[in-house]
C-alpha cells in the first residue's frame, strides 16, 4: 500500500499539488485520470522519487519516501516496477536481452538464473518465441508486454504504468489491461497506472483518483462513475454527447 498524506509540489512559485491525500490500494489496478496539465503525471514522478515535493509524505508500506537517504531510495526502488509511455526498451538488445536488463544490474542470480527468469516473465505476458527478436522487429502492443515482463523481472511490489495503452489499438489496448489487471491480482503489487483510456477506467477502475487542478477532486471505482454527481468529474468522463447518451442509456436519465 502507498499512503500520500497532504502532498504539495511547486515550480518557480507556481503551486501544481495541492495538499493531495490518498491511498493506493495492494492488489487494485490503482487509476489516476485527469486532463492535461491537472498534475496527474507530477504525482506520478513524485511517488517514484523523480521529483522531490515541496512537503507531504509518502508512506510505502509505513516507510516514509520522502526522508529517506539517498542510498535508502536507491534500495526502495529496487521494489518499484515502471513501465514508460513509450516501452522504452533497447533497440540493440533482444527481447530477452531487454528483460534481463534489470536482472543484471540489480540481482546476484547466475547467468542461467536469470535467463531463466527473464523467460518466465515472457511466458508470463504470453511472448514466448520472442525472445530472440529485436524490439524493431515486433508489434507495438509486444513491446509493452515486453516492458511488462522486464518491469516485473525483480518481482516488484510496486507497479507504475505511464499511459500504457498509448498508440495502440482498442483490441490490443484492452489485451494489456487484463494483462495488468491479472498480474497485479496474482503478486498483490500494488498497480498505479496513469492512463486518459476510459475503457481502462471503466474496465480494470478498482480505485480510480480523479486530478483537477492540482488536488484530489474524486476518489471511487469504475461503478461508481455512472451516478456520481461531481460535474468536474462527469465533464471530463463523459465529455462527447455519444458518452453522455451511453451513461443516460445505463442510469435511466433524460438529456433535455
Amino acid at each position: 500500500m502507498i499512503e500520500v498524506k497532504d502532498l504539495h509540489k511547486s515550480f518557480e512559485g507556481r503551486e501544481v499539488l495541492k495538499g493531495i491525500s490518498t491511498v493506493f490500494e495492494d492488489g487494485k489496478t490503482n487509476l489516476i485520470i485527469g486532463q492535461s496539465g491537472s498534475g496527474k503525471t507530477v504525482l506520478m514522478k513524485n511517488l517514484v522519487g523523480l521529483f522531490e515535493p515541496t512537503s507531504g509524505q509518502i508512506l510505502y508500506d509505513g516507510r516514509d519516501f520522502v526522508a529517506m537517504s539517498k542510498d535508502e531510495k536507491v534500495m526502495m526502488r529496487r521494489e518499484m516496477g515502471m513501465i514508460f509511455q513509450s516501452a522504452a526498451l533497447f533497440d540493440s538488445l533482444t527481447v530477452l536481452e531487454n528483460v534481463m536488463f534489470p536482472l543484471d544490474m540489480f540481482s546476484n542470480m547466475t547467468y542461467r538464473e536469470r535467463k531463466q527468469r527473464a523467460m518466465d516473465c515472457l511466458a508470463r505476458v504470453n511472448l514466448v518465441g520472442a525472445e530472440k527478436k529485436y524490439p524493431g522487429e515486433i508489434s507495438g502492443g509486444m513491446q509493452k508486454r515486453v516492458a511488462i515482463a522486464r518491469a516485473i523481472a525483480l518481482n516488484p511490489k510496486y507497479l507504475f504504468c505511464d499511459e500504457p495503452n498509448s498508440g495502440l489499438d482498442p483490441k490490443t489496448s484492452l489485451i494489456i489491461d487484463d494483462l495488468l489487471h491479472s498480474i497485479t491480482n496474482e503478486f498483490n503489487m500494488t498497480t498505479i497506472i496513469n492512463t486518459h483510456d476510459m475503457n481502462s477506467v471503466m474496465g480494470i477502475g478498482e480505485n480510480i483518483i480523479f486530478i483537477y487542478e492540482g488536488h484530489k477532486e474524486w476518489q471511487g471505482v469504475s461503478s461508481e462513475i455512472m451516478t456520481s454527481t461531481n460535474k468536474r468529474l462527469t465533464d471530463f468522463i463523459f465529455a462527447s454527447d455519444l458518452l453522455k447518451d451511453m451513461r443516460d442509456a445505463v442510469t435511466g436519465a433524460k438529456r433535455g
